[in-house]
């Protein structure tokens, strides 16, 4: 049987999702701008679903504009708000998503100026590092609540109130802390945050911004008056819903998911180290359960990872392909990784629907490959490719 450890990418829907979002696909269609009885009943299961999202995070109703997904979330977020201050400086860190990092490159064309914050060893951002990057120019710091490569939890709690003492502006992409970490902006004043269904067994293509009161902001997508004149275009009820029914089930179920993610997790690093003692993990502390980044010396990371899946098992080397050349990690690098280490580096991410047993075959076969291809690779310069 296929083993899928690939969950930081993309997580199975749920069985309770797709059932609430199958009447949307049939019966209940109509455009919930329309003011007929087709249209108020999609507009009212739209509702609802924000309802479900708010609730999720201890927001207003209001306060969340549903999106296509994390990446537009975070466009909107940076050009929106930054926009919308009038300032021209913004403060962010190097190892941010991709959906964050070339939105800065972006603003940069444009004249804005980015100050990009280095990490630690360990993967964390200090705190005193973002503050100590502030001007009197800058118009948002955006920081992400947990990192997508290593599971690393940066510190949002304590930047947050800084911040607000400072009078400046936060914005947090919290698409891989929604599954792990309860979140409550009614006690967290970050001023924005983005959202994403697909990471906590919703569908694709839906996510969310979460826009405090107060917090200035310029649309940038234009035409209808659709999400309050804040996010122009239809709405894509189904998965609206389906986002909406996949918080509600986190917020029941997430305890229970993340003791079960930590139990596989703390398996896969004990069966590791005694099967390969010369593996790493990196950002040991303060990580979420449901991520493992490995480095794995002497092995090509993307030989492995296509190895593993002739298996039936999904890893992810964290890279990005270019014209068919493989990147290291920017967050590895960021953290002081050596090119050649990072380039030896995996993720493993679980879900609630993995299994011991999964993690032990998992385990069995990396051991096997990893052996097979130091041989292989030994001798190999890859620093140069």
């Amino acid at each position: 049987m296929p083993v899928y450890l690939d969950n930081a990418a993309t997580t199975p829907t749920h069985k309770d999702v797709r059932e609430a979002m199958q009447p949307f696909y049939r019966d209940t269609f109509g455009n919930p701008s329309s003011i007929h009885q087709f249209g108020q009943k999609a507009h009212r299961a739209m509702e609802q679903a924000r309802g479900q999202v708010a609730r999720g995070i201890g927001a207003n109703v209001h306060e969340i504009i549903f999106t296509s997904g994390g990446t537009e979330a975070d466009f909107l977020a940076l050009v929106g708000v930054l926009r919308a201050t009038g300032k021209r400086h913004l403060v962010t860190t190097q190892v941010e998503h991709h959906a964050v990092l070339n939105t800065c490159s972006w603003l940069e064309e444009w004249g804005y100026e980015v100050t990009y914050v280095k990490p630690g060893s360990n993967g964390q951002v200090e705190v005193q590092d973002i503050l100590s990057a502030l001007r009197p120019d800058t118009g948002l710091v955006s920081v992400m609540w947990v990192n997508n490569e290593t599971g690393a939890i940066l510190p949002i709690e304590t930047l947050a109130k800084e911040l607000q003492t400072r009078g400046v502006f936060l914005h947090s992409d919290a698409v891989q802390a929604l599954p792990s970490i309860p979140i409550d902006v009614s006690q967290l004043p970050v001023s924005v945050l983005s959202l994403s269904g697909h990471k906590i067994y919703g569908p694709k293509g839906i996510g969310a911004l979460y826009l405090r009161d107060g917090t200035p902001f310029s649309p940038v997508l234009r035409g209808g008056q659709q999400e309050r004149g804040r996010r122009a275009g239809t709405e894509n009820v189904a998965a609206v819903v389906g986002f909406g029914a996949a918080v509600e089930l986190l917020c029941t179920e997430r305890e229970v998911r993340s003791r079960h993610m930590m139990q596989l997790n703390r398996r896969f690093v004990t069966l590791l180290q005694e099967k390969i003692p010369f593996a790493r993990v990196n950002g040991m502390d303060f990580r979420v359960p449901g991520i493992c980044n490995v480095t794995l010396l002497g092995v090509q990371a993307d030989a492995l990872v296509m190895a593993l899946d002739l298996d039936g098992i999904a890893v992810s080397n964290g890279s990005a392909c270019h014209a068919g050349s493989v990147d290291a990690s920017h967050v590895l690098l960021a953290m002081g990784i050596p090119k050649d280490e990072a380039l030896s580096s995996i993720r493993i991410s679980f879900s609630s629907f993995n299994t011991l047993a999964e993690v032990e075959r998992a385990i069995d076969r990396i051991e096997f490959h990893v052996h097979r291809l130091q041989s292989l690779f030994r001798g190999v310069d890859r620093t140069s490719m």
